[in-house]
């Protein structure tokens, strides 16, 4: 609770501040409801979409991290459903401004290691709408863990998408810098200067962040070398018959 604004402002609003006007927004996973408390912070948006499978995970968070979702879960722009974002991002009709991925790590047993591959990417790209854009949570990006997940998930966007982004954060309670990946049909969020990413954050949201602004976003952007290398160099592509498990 001390610090999960760190990780929700650094995955939200760099593609929400990217785009000039997003009203729709679909999520995937974000059960504790604070990926859309960042997401409904925003003035412009009038409509958010949240799938995740576990109806008993949502509950328990609802009642016992009311700092977490802050009302979320009762803002009448939230659109709720329990059942696989694969199956319903294949199903559904609706169009968005940006998706946002916010799933555990793809571990074998579990159940979001679909999420984060190349058909999962390809489906929410058809459901986007011009100049929308996509963020994932990555993984870790500290030097002894970059490979596990986050360079192949990089490398894997970049089949999909015409533009892809990659930014990081220290997360304190998750002990290592943590890799959100972007992939966009338009904005390029890494090109916005600080003094614009504030005049956006002013008009759309105000008040209340306590991570993320223009500096922020400047340095979430420069990342280290051996990452720009590590991505640069791989080959890896995530498929649904050949999934990426961590360990």
């Amino acid at each position: 609770e001390v610090d999960e604004f760190v990780y929700h402002e650094a995955l939200v609003h760099p593609v929400m501040i990217a785009h000039p006007s997003p009203r729709a927004v679909f999520i995937a996973g974000g059960g504790e409801g604070a990926t859309a408390r960042e997401v409904l912070s925003h003035n412009s948006v009038s409509s958010v979409v949240m799938v995740d499978i576990d109806r008993e995970v949502v509950e328990l968070c609802r009642r016992y991290l009311p700092n977490h979702h802050r009302g979320a879960f009762d803002d009448p722009r939230l659109e709720l459903h329990h059942t696989d974002a694969l199956e319903f991002v294949g199903k559904t009709q609706d169009r968005f401004d940006i998706a946002i991925v916010d799933v555990p790590d793809p571990l074998e047993e579990g159940p979001a290691y679909q999420l984060f591959t190349q058909e999962f990417y390809r489906l929410l790209r058809d459901r986007l709408n011009p100049r929308g854009l996509i963020v994932a949570q990555s993984g870790p990006t500290g030097p002894a863990f970059y490979e596990q997940c986050f360079s192949a998930v990089a490398n894997t966007m970049r089949s999909v998408f015409p533009a892809v982004s990659i930014c990081e954060a220290f997360v304190p309670s998750f002990g290592s810098t943590w890799g959100f990946v972007i992939g966009s049909l338009g904005p390029d969020p890494s090109g916005l200067s600080p003094e614009e990413v504030g005049r956006r954050i002013s008009s759309r949201i105000g008040a209340g962040l306590r991570f993320y602004d223009g500096i922020t976003h400047q340095g979430m952007f420069s990342i280290p070398r051996y990452l720009r290398e590590a991505i640069a160099s791989e080959s890896r592509i995530i498929t649904r018959a050949k999934p990426l498990f961590v360990v």
